[in-house]
C-alpha cells in the first residue's frame, strides 16, 4: 500500500499534543493519546517525534510564539516615547483576557522544564526572546528582570485564581524601569 502524502501531519500532531496537555496535563500525554487526538496512526507520532520530550519541545516552541510575536509586533519597544511599563501591563492584560485554559497550558509546558531537561533550552529561548524585544529600551539586566517580573505576576494570577490587575502591573514594572533605566523616558 503506498504511503499517503500528508504534509500537514506533523503540525496536526503538535496541535493534538497541545490539546491533550490542555485537557489531561502532561501526565496524560503519550504517543497513543496524541495519535488518537490527531486521528493519525500511532506510527506517525513516533515517526515525527521519537520521544515524548521531542514532542513536548515542539509543543512548547509553538505555544511560546504567541506572546513574543505580540510584543514584537506592537513596535512600542522601539518607540522612545512609548510608556514601556504601560505597554507591558497592557500586553499582559490582553494575554489574560484571552482563553484562560490556553494561558494555563503555556505555563504548564513552560514549567515542565523543571522535570524535563530537554525543555530547558526552549524555556530559555522564550526568556531570551522577550529580553531581546525589550533591549532597545533598557539594559540587558533590567530587560531580564522585567521578563522575570512578568512571569512572577502571571504565575501569581494563575496559581491563586485571582484577577489580573493591570494598574498594579504597570506600577511595579514602572518601578523596575525607573531603577534600571528606561532609555527612552
Amino acid at each position: 500500500m503506498p504511503r499517503r502524502y500528508d504534509p500537514e501531519r506533523r503540525q496536526r500532531i503538535i496541535d493534538a499534543a497541545i490539546r491533550v496537555v490542555g485537557a489531561k496535563g502532561i501526565a496524560g500525554l503519550s504517543h497513543r493519546s496524541v495519535a488518537a487526538e490527531a486521528d493519525v496512526p500511532l506510527g506517525s507520532t513516533t515517526y515525527h517525534f521519537k520521544t515524548l520530550d521531542e514532542l513536548l519541545v515542539a509543543a512548547l516552541r509553538q505555544s511560546n510564539e504567541g506572546f513574543a510575536k505580540v510584543m514584537a509586533a506592537g513596535g512600542a519597544f522601539e518607540d522612545p516615547d512609548a510608556d514601556i511599563a504601560a505597554e507591558l501591563a497592557r500586553l499582559l492584560g490582553e494575554w489574560f483576557g484571552g482563553e484562560r485554559a490556553g494561558l494555563e497550558l503555556e505555563y504548564e509546558l513552560y514549567l515542565a522544564a523543571l522535570r524535563r531537561p530537554a525543555l530547558r533550552p526552549v524555556a530559555a529561548e522564550w526568556c531570551q526572546g522577550l529580553t531581546e524585544v525589550l533591549m532597545p529600551r533598557t539594559d540587558p539586566v533590567t530587560a531580564r528582570a522585567l521578563v522575570a517580573l512578568m512571569d512572577g505576576i502571571s504565575l501569581e494570577v494563575l496559581l491563586t485564581g485571582g484577577e489580573y490587575d493591570e494598574a498594579y502591573a504597570r506600577d511595579v514594572l514602572g518601578r523596575l524601569l525607573a531603577r534600571g533605566g528606561d532609555r527612552g523616558a
